[in-house]
């Protein structure tokens, strides 16, 4: 148990509204990471998913490359590279090119979900099959062997032997975490010795037993002897706690449109979300909304990080990761993100 107040860090998944534009979406997650940065929060994560007309987040590289050069003292990250979808000498490529360009700033998150609808999946495959989630526990030791010093070796069939190396020179290395929502990933984790980082934000089921698992069956490992682990939560702060439930409505509407298999769309404004919930009004839809709102911490920014404090001492740790949810309204502009930005500041200010 931690007393403490916790650490606080960022997931985002550079959220696409109405009318808004890849190019505003992304100009807007950046600005908000040089929030986040001056703020003092710890870390910034951008997540990997395909093929969602809300979400802009598909290359975590590319905007880790990006919030690099926007930011000066926080880590940045993946939450997570989907590895299913990518050769594992590639993603150890890309990470140990963005620790040489912010020495002791990345972290690797590595995630056994394809992120995507079956169909993308198979595009982003070049061998057309779903063989490589079997695969996923070799390929996270693979990215590890690839990044370090010392290079991992191939060994032939027909004898001899051959040493790849993810960069010429490294001078450190990214600290790899292992993601998920399930027991598999709690315990392939500890087996390897890795951090750990529950996917709280989006399942919030089974989150104790993770826990336990993981922390119960770690093997320590040299470059960490404990366990190591944080947890994500899906937070709105404003200034008024009417205002923070309604800019929570565009995103618990589009998560009810992804657990009932409805067309997905651009996320809503807050005023688009009011008006449709009254005219869509139905029963599954309100249940899905409902179970999702009682996980999410919506409030005033005292509210919120009395919530995140206590969110952090029932469960042992000294981080929380924060997915700010916060819509937008119609008149907001477009290239910034005045909802999660407040919402950042309430709560690193409460806290």
């Amino acid at each position: 148990m931690t007393s403490a107040a916790p650490a606080l860090s960022v997931l985002d998944l550079v959220p696409v509204r109405t009318g808004q534009t890849s190019a505003e979406a992304i100009a807007a997650s950046l600005s908000l990471a040089e929030i986040a940065d001056r703020l003092g929060y710890r870390r910034y994560w951008f997540a990997e998913h395909h093929n969602m007309p809300a979400v802009a987040s598909t290359t975590p590289p590319v905007l880790i490359a990006a919030a690099a050069s926007r930011t000066e003292r926080m880590k940045l990250g993946s939450g997570g590279v989907m590895l299913p979808n990518h050769a594992p000498l590639i993603v150890a490529e890309q990470f140990a090119a963005l620790e040489a360009i912010a020495p002791g700033r990345i972290d690797l998150g590595l995630g056994r979900a394809p992120g995507s609808d079956p169909v993308i999946t198979q595009l982003l495959r070049t061998t057309g099959t779903t063989s490589d989630v079997e695969q996923f526990p070799r390929y996270v030791q693979d990215i590890s062997l690839l990044l370090s010093g010392e290079g991992a070796t191939v060994r032939f069939t027909s004898g001899g032997e051959y040493t790849v190396h993810a960069t010429p020179a490294a001078t450190s290395v990214p600290d790899v975490w292992l993601l998920g929502s399930s027991d598999y990933s709690a315990q392939l984790a500890a087996s390897q010795g890795l951090p750990y980082v529950f996917a709280n934000h989006f399942s919030g089921q089974g989150l104790e037993r993770a826990l336990d698992l993981y922390r119960s069956g770690y093997q320590p490992s040299e470059a960490h002897p404990e366990p190591r682990t944080f947890l994500t939560v899906n937070v709105v702060a404003s200034p008024s706690a009417e205002e923070a439930e309604a800019r929570a409505l565009p995103q618990l509407r589009m998560m009810s449109r992804l657990r009932l298999n409805k067309p997905l769309t651009a996320l809503e404004t807050v005023e688009e979300a009011i008006a449709a919930g009254i005219a869509e009004a139905d029963a599954a839809t309100e249940q899905v909304v409902q179970a999702a709102r009682e996980r999410w911490f919506v409030g005033t920014g005292e509210s919120v990080a009395a919530e995140v404090r206590a969110f952090a001492q029932t469960h042992g740790v000294n981080e929380v990761m924060l997915s700010p949810v916060a819509g937008a309204y119609d008149a907001e502009p477009k290239d910034s993100a005045a909802g999660r930005a407040q919402t950042l500041e309430l709560i690193a200010s409460a806290l």
